[in-house]
């Protein structure tokens, strides 16, 4: 990321080089120009950088005559319910998520609390790239209002999708490591107003990863022993914005991203105000996908990203949702991925079931993932998706978000780069040299 990233959902870049104060006044000057009347929510991660940031944001939204609420440090899902209980017409949100340090970004949000769709992010990015804004004169400049709890409506709205007596009767020690982001806020209140003997790892929100921010088995090896040694019956790891969450079990082994929707997804097919359509996206493990099948409901895959996966949730009228980064998406709290309903909901189906995380991981159907990646430039893919379509034809081919090929019992996706000159080969099967196979298959074609 030696450039400055823009998407539809906001841009992201190296705070000092890339992405310097002019360009975030500018940026969020082009995204008021395209709201309607309201006021905006500004929030941010932990990170070092956020405050300056926020300052610069809030500045330009006063400047565009905006009434502007300072939530300061707030998860990203938790902005998300704030646009609504507070009728906003948006919000920004100042996080990098899972990028080291020297990074950090914006991310927008639109009147109905979740992120940009692709036409309104369309829209702001072009409005930025042309200079637009929405300055006022003198007489109209916005004020500037704070919050000093943003975390109480997000955290009634995740307790009342479980149910708090049991969990709180059950008494689980569990350990959360923040890693100096934006969840522990919100994470340690909601683990102890659900009875839990909370062990807080990474608790202070100032920015200082304790380790590499994304919530992967290499970067957890710590955390994950310490869930055992703390003798907790699970450990919950999120990213910086803490719209994912990363599990390990009470034996200190990483179960991972994937798991998080899946056991979500067994709580939701086992209540019946969520027993109903599901959505994922194109590159999640196809375990939901299973179970959704075993309960006789409809599961819908988006195109990756987010806001694709929101659209078609609410396209499909769909009961739950999410993506298999860690990222659950139930639409009665909103639709962004949340680490927060993650953690409550997974505890309630401890509580429920009596089993124990590992217990739980083992009764899913167990599929194996495969990532790589390959230098191409896009003019190639075309040619590439041909070829991939032609050797293989009794798989279900669909496009519109790359290539993605599916049988029974596998699938693989082939995606070029929004960002490098590189095509992501990702498969899965029911065994690792299986989904390595498919995705060398598809490498030797360029």
């Amino acid at each position: 990321m030696s450039e400055l990233i823009i998407s539809v959902s906001g841009l992201r870049g190296i705070v000092g080089e890339t992405l310097t104060p002019e360009v975030a006044v500018r940026f969020v000057a082009a995204f008021a120009a395209q709201l309607p009347a309201g006021p905006i929510i500004v929030g941010r991660d932990g990170r070092s950088s956020g405050p300056m940031l926020s300052r610069a944001i809030i500045a330009s939204l006063s400047a565009c005559g905006r009434t502007c609420i300072d939530v300061d440090v707030a998860a990203t899902p938790t902005i998300g319910v704030l646009v609504n209980q507070r009728g906003a017409a948006g919000a920004v949100q100042i996080s990098a998520s899972h990028n080291p340090p020297p990074y950090n970004g914006i991310k927008l949000f639109g009147s109905t609390g979740r992120v940009l769709d692709g036409v309104t992010g369309a829209k702001v990015r072009d409005a930025y790239l042309a200079g637009e804004n929405a300055y006022t004169p003198f007489d109209q400049i916005g004020l500037v209002t704070e919050d000093s709890d943003p975390h109480s409506p997000h955290l009634q709205k995740v307790l009342e999708t479980v149910d708090t007596i049991a969990i709180r009767a059950a008494g689980h020690r569990v350990l959360i490591d923040s890693n100096h982001g934006a969840g522990s806020l919100l994470g340690v209140r909601l683990l102890e107003s659900l009875g839990c003997e909370v062990v807080a790892v990474g608790d202070t929100p100032d920015g200082n990863f304790a380790h590499v921010p994304e919530p992967t088995a290499e970067n957890l090896t710590g955390i994950a022993d310490r869930v055992r040694k703390e003798k907790c019956v699970v450990g919950f790891c999120q990213d910086p914005d803490a719209d994912r969450l990363a599990l390990v079990d009470e034996q200190g082994n990483y179960i991972g991203e994937e798991y998080t929707l899946a056991m979500c997804v067994v709580h939701a097919l086992s209540k019946p105000e969520t027993l109903g359509p599901i959505v994922i996206n194109g590159a999640t493990s196809g375990m939901s996908e299973r179970l959704a099948a075993a309960a006789g409901v409809p599961c819908h895959r988006s195109a990756v990203g987010e806001a694709n996966v929101a659209d078609m949730m609410i396209d499909k009228k769909a009961a739950y949702g999410g993506e298999g980064n860690g990222g659950p998406i139930d639409p009665r709290v909103g639709y962004v991925r949340d680490s927060f309903v993650g953690m409550a909901q997974i505890l309630d189906l401890m509580t429920a079931t009596g089993q124990s995380v590992s217990e739980l991981a083992a009764a899913i159907p167990k599929l194996h993932i495969h990532k790589a990646k390959a230098s191409v430039t896009p003019d190639r893919l075309p040619a590439l998706f041909e070829a991939l379509i032609a050797k293989y034809p009794e798989a279900k081919a669909q496009t519109g978000d790359g290539l993605r090929l599916a049988w029974d019992d596998r699938w693989l996706l082939v995606r070029g780069s929004n960002t490098e000159p590189i095509v992501r080969l990702i498969a899965e099967a029911e065994s690792e040299e299986q989904a390595k196979s498919m995705c060398q298959s598809a490498a030797d074609l360029l």
